[in-house]
C-alpha cells in the first residue's frame, strides 16, 4: 500500500500490511506531477484490493484525507482512472467507484480473446529458454500461493505469467493493452475465487497453457489459452447474472493455423 504524507510532498511506500504496524516505510521526495502519479498508483491499488469498494462513492476531501495529502493531486489522480473506466464523478457528490456489469465483462474478455490467443500463438514460436523458465518460476508461486489460498499475490503471477508470453510475442504494446484490461476487472471486484472455482483450478489452466508451450505447438497452445480466457468470461459473466452463455463475438476467435 501507499499512503501519502500531508503537506511534505512525500510519499510513503509500505507493504499492504503496513497499516498494521508491519513493514518497512521509505519516504520519496516528490514533485507535483510525480505525487499526483503516486496517489494514482495508491488509490488503484486500494481499489484493486477492496479498502475502496466498487458501487461506493467518496469525497475528494475524504481521499485526500486518508491518503494524507493534497485534494490537488488526489483529483488529478481520480480525473485519471475516470478516464481508465474505474470511476465516475458525480456533480456536487464526489466519485464513485464502478461495478462491474456483465456488458463489462464481454467487452474486456472479448478483446483478450482477440488479442491473446494469436499473440500466444506467435509466442510460442520466439519463447526463449529463459523465458520458459520464467514461466515455471510464476506457476511454481501460483501453486504456492494456491494452496496458501493467497488471491492478491495468486493474482500479481497469474499476470506475470500472461505479460511473459505477450512480451514474447514481439509487439511491446500488449502486455500494457492486456494490463489494463486486466485491471478493469479486478478494480471492480470480479473474481471468480471462492465463488465459482478455486486458486488450484486456475493454476491448473495455466500448466495446461505451458505445456503446450513447451512442446512448441502453436496451435495447442492458443487454443489452451482461448480455453483458459473463454472459461474465466463465462464464469464471470454467470456470476453477474448473465447467465450460462458464450460471448457474442467468441465463436469468431479462431485459433490460427499455420500457412
Amino acid at each position: 500500500m501507499a499512503e501519502l504524507q500531508a503537506g511534505t510532498g512525500a510519499l510513503r511506500l509500505s507493504s499492504p500490511d503496513a497499516a498494521h504496524g508491519e513493514g518497512s516505510l521509505q519516504s520519496l521526495t516528490l514533485d507535483h506531477s510525480t505525487l499526483a502519479a503516486r496517489a494514482h498508483d495508491a488509490i488503484r491499488a486500494a481499489i484493486v484490493d477492496g479498502r475502496l469498494a466498487a458501487g461506493e462513492r467518496y469525497s475528494v476531501a475524504r481521499l485526500a484525507e486518508r491518503f494524507g495529502v493534497s485534494r490537488t493531486p488526489v483529483r488529478e489522480a481520480l480525473l485519471l482512472l475516470e478516464r481508465q473506466g474505474v470511476v465516475r464523478f458525480e456533480r456536487n457528490r464526489g466519485v464513485r467507484v464502478l461495478e462491474t456489469s456483465v456488458h463489462d465483462l464481454e467487452e474486456v474478455f472479448t478483446l483478450r480473446l482477440l488479442l491473446e490467443v494469436p499473440a500466444t500463438y506467435r509466442a510460442c514460436a520466439l519463447l526463449t529458454d529463459d523465458d520458459l523458465a520464467a514461466l515455471q518460476r510464476e506457476l511454481d508461486a501460483m501453486a504456492t500461493l494456491a494452496d496458501d489460498g493467497d488471491e492478491n499475490a495468486f493474482m500479481a503471477h497469474d499476470t506475470r505469467f500472461h505479460e511473459i508470453v505477450l512480451t514474447a510475442a514481439g509487439n511491446r504494446r500488449l502486455a500494457s493493452v492486456v494490463g489494463g484490461l486486466r485491471d478493469l476487472v479486478r478494480f471492480r471486484g470480479a473474481s471468480t475465487v471462492g465463488r465459482s472455482r478455486d486458486l488450484r483450478s486456475i493454476h491448473a489452466e495455466h500448466v495446461a497453457v505451458i505445456a503446450a508451450l513447451r512442446e512448441r505447438d502453436a496451435a495447442l497452445a492458443a487454443e489452451r489459452m482461448r480455453e483458459h480466457l473463454l472459461h474465466t468470461a463465462q464464469l464471470l459473466v454467470a456470476q453477474e447474472g448473465g447467465g450460462p452463455h458464450e460471448l457474442a463475438w467468441a465463436p469468431l476467435v479462431r485459433v490460427p493455423t499455420a500457412d
